[in-house]
This record gives C-alpha cells, sequence and structure tokens, in this order.
C-alpha cells in the first residue's frame, strides 16, 4: 500500500515538473530521430537516398498514425517531417540536370517553412515545441506560468501570444528566404560553388532564425515569463499568510 503510494507520488511530481528530457522528447522523436536515421542510412550504411528516405520515414509515420488514432489530433511535427520525406522520395526520381537537383534541395526547406507558416495560421505554432523547454528549463513554477499566458488567464497573455507566433513565423520566412536563395543560385552560380553555398545558406537561415527571433520574441517572453512567475509567487504566499493571520 505505501509503496504505492509512493510510486504515484513520484509519478505527479514527475507530471507536475517534468525533466529537460520529457520536455525535449518529442522534439527529438519527431525532428531528431527521422534527419539523424537519414545520414546513418546513407551516410554511415552506404544505402540509396531513396532507401535512406524510406526508412527514416517509419518514425514520424508512426508517430502521425498513432495520435490520429489514439490521441484522436494531428501530429504536427511528426506529419510535417514524413510530409517532407514522401516529397524528398518523390523527388528522387528526378535526375540528369546537376542544376535541377541541387534547385530540389530547396524543398525541404521551403515544406518546412510552409508547414510552421501554417501552423501559426491554425493557432498552433510549431516552433513552441522546442521554444517552451528552452525557456520553461523543467521549472514547475515557470510551468505554471507558461500556462497562464498561453491560456488568456494573465494579463501580459495577449502579448505573449503574439511574441510566440512571432517566432515561428520567423523561421518560417528564413527557411522560404532559404529555398529562393538555393533556386536562384541552382540556375546562376557555377554548380561546383553551388555545392558547397547550398550549406551556407543552410547555415545562414538557422543564424537568421536564431538571432532574430532571440531579440524578436525569446528575450520579451522570458522577460514577461519571468514576471508571471514572480507575481504567481506572490499570489501563493499571499494565500498562505491568509488562514495564519486569520
Amino acid at each position: 500500500m505505501t509503496k504505492n503510494t509512493g510510486a504515484q507520488g513520484r509519478t505527479e511530481q514527475q507530471k507536475q515538473n517534468p525533466s529537460v528530457l520529457d520536455n525535449f522528447l518529442p522534439l527529438v522523436l519527431d525532428v531528431g530521430v527521422p534527419l539523424g536515421s537519414y545520414y546513418l542510412f546513407k551516410d554511415a550504411l552506404g544505402m540509396s537516398t531513396f532507401a535512406a528516405l524510406a526508412w527514416s520515414s517509419v518514425v514520424p509515420a508512426v508517430r502521425t498514425v498513432w495520435a490520429l488514432v489514439k490521441e484522436r489530433k494531428a501530429n504536427g511535427l511528426a506529419g510535417l517531417i514524413l510530409a517532407v520525406n514522401l516529397v524528398s522520395l518523390l523527388l528522387t526520381f528526378v535526375s540528369g540536370d546537376p542544376r535541377l537537383m541541387l534547385a530540389k534541395d530547396g524543398v525541404v526547406s521551403s515544406t518546412v517553412g510552409i508547414g510552421i507558416l501554417l501552423s501559426v495560421r491554425m493557432g498552433k505554432p510549431m516552433m513552441t515545441a522546442g521554444l517552451k523547454p528552452f525557456l520553461v528549463k523543467a521549472d514547475a513554477a515557470k510551468e505554471a506560468a507558461w500556462t497562464r499566458l498561453t491560456s488568456g488567464a494573465a494579463a501580459r497573455s495577449a502579448e505573449f501570444l503574439r511574441k510566440e507566433r512571432a517566432y515561428s513565423v520567423v523561421w518560417g520566412l528564413a527557411l522560404l528566404t532559404e529555398c529562393v536563395a538555393r533556386v536562384v543560385g541552382a540556375y546562376t552560380v557555377p554548380v561546383d560553388t553551388m555545392v558547397w553555398l547550398g550549406t551556407v545558406f543552410v547555415v545562414g537561415a538557422i543564424g537568421i532564425g536564431m538571432l532574430v527571433g532571440g531579440g524578436l520574441a525569446i528575450e520579451p517572453m522570458q522577460e514577461m515569463l519571468k514576471a508571471e512567475t514572480e507575481s504567481g509567487a506572490e499570489v501563493g504566499e499571499a494565500g498562505a499568510t491568509a488562514p495564519a493571520a486569520a
């Protein structure tokens, strides 16, 4: 009896104060595993591009179907990665023109960028999956403050939600810009140059997303989250003091 109660207590505590791994696990499963397995199959195991894409699509496919059947909702990140892989699978049949092969790599960025922007339009910004763990840092008080801010219960909820959407918009636009630059470069820059320049475009897009997104959204959100956390702590202390005074 005592052991069961202790186990249940630990389980409830883990739910209320999840670890960093718990917060990042969905992001790792939906994005990290498919991308990592693709390069493992292709570069380390020597599989063809088609086979590597097919095998790396297994996890996002299972995650997408599981979310639809079990949770009755769409898994945005897993579904997006699956869609990107399917588009890439179709494009592997396009060959012969080296410039076209370079340009088609931009389809991945454009698909992800469009998916992120659509998620903002639907009211569920996709980049929040990676943003929330970074800001909350597995802190129960910050987790509660985040919930109040995103649910509309806090005074600065509207401003907080605007910054949350802005962060995803920045990343969506950065990836779309990278796609346009890659396609233009594929047909205007020498092929040998474009082979390494494509990587520069990707790194540049990531840098822009981090720099602009950090200044435009992350820093203001950190301040609002800190203020809301302190406000919640003060309310809790006042509630605990009132019965004692009575």
